[in-house]
């Protein structure tokens, strides 16, 4: 699901300097060479990041997004400009793309068939897609609809288990792992926010369901983490409303440590982190990625 939508302009000296980070990753990440990863929310924001950071790496990748144009522009700049360690002969076959709707079950489970059928393997997915609430701080919960309310838990919630489900599912068939499988929560799902309960309530569930997945299938050797990112310069925090975008100000003032927003790179690399074998004991853990705002 295409995270919904803009972009806030850099707000001090900080940002523009921590922002400069190294792109390239020639001798980083060797342990994610060759394998397989799914990534769902593929078509921009934290997912194209990852996207971008794991095909330098050296990884296949199967990238679902629910909007075709975003998805097919991304697949086509990762192969012409990520791809530096994939034979050029072969690079477009290991790039699997898929449009579908993460809230449907069945095509979530197709998206995973499809992508193990055409690699043979599946090592790792990264489980992205996710939306917010059209009053995201406009509306206290009791003015949240019915549909605001069951469209934000479809996508983020329920989208996550039928991904996290159907991922198992294979990666149970294919065999003792290592493995690893990462869920998007957010700083959201750590504590209350006013005028945001259908996100909040469905990023406290990822949690829950990222850890029992931990705890349910570790004996396999299939890690299950969960990522908590603060402010991010994505599309998604891009398109709030003036209201909630004062909030986050206030965030950035007077709560959060650095003073600043993030780059999706930024958590990519912790994304490429909890992938990789240097993570190998890290299971049912939550990693936030604040800049200090919940510490």
């Amino acid at each position: 699901m295409n995270m919904l939508k803009a972009g806030y302009a850099d707000n001090s000296t900080a940002q523009s300097v921590a922002s400069k980070a190294d792109t390239s990753y020639e001798g980083q990440y060797t342990s994610l060479m060759g394998k397989v990863i799914a990534i769902s929310g593929a078509g921009s924001g934290i997912g194209l990041a990852t996207a971008k950071l794991l095909c330098s790496a050296g990884a296949r990748l199967s990238l679902l997004d629910n909007a075709k144009e975003p998805l097919e522009n991304a697949a086509e700049d990762i192969r012409k400009n990520h791809a530096t360690r994939l034979d050029v002969n072969s690079s477009s076959s290991d790039i699997l793309t898929t449009v579908a709707d993460i809230r449907t079950s069945v095509a979530v489970e197709a998206w995973i068939e499809k992508t193990v059928s055409h690699f043979g393997a599946l090592d790792g997915a990264v489980n992205l897609a996710g939306v917010i609430g059209k009053s995201v701080g406009v509306s206290n919960l009791t003015e949240i609809s019915d549909e605001e309310w069951l469209f934000v838990n479809e996508v983020n919630l329920h989208g996550a288990f039928y991904a996290t489900r159907a991922q198992l599912r294979a990666m149970v068939k294919l065999g003792q792992g290592p493995r690893s499988i990462i869920n998007a929560s957010s700083t959201a799902g750590l504590e209350g926010n006013r005028k945001n309960s259908p996100y909040v309530a469905s990023k406290h569930a990822v949690i829950g369901l990222s850890r029992c997945a931990a705890k349910e299938f570790g004996h396999l050797g299939i890690r299950v983490n969960a990522i908590a990112p603060g402010l991010i310069n994505t599309p998604m925090l891009q398109s709030l409303p003036a209201e909630r975008d004062g909030h986050n100000d206030f965030l950035l003032k007077n709560s959060q440590s650095l003073g600043r927003r993030a780059d999706p790179e930024e958590v990519a690399r912790t994304i490429a982190f909890l992938l990789s074998r240097d993570s190998s004991f890290i299971t049912g853990a939550v990693i936030s990625i604040d800049g200090g705002q919940i510490c």
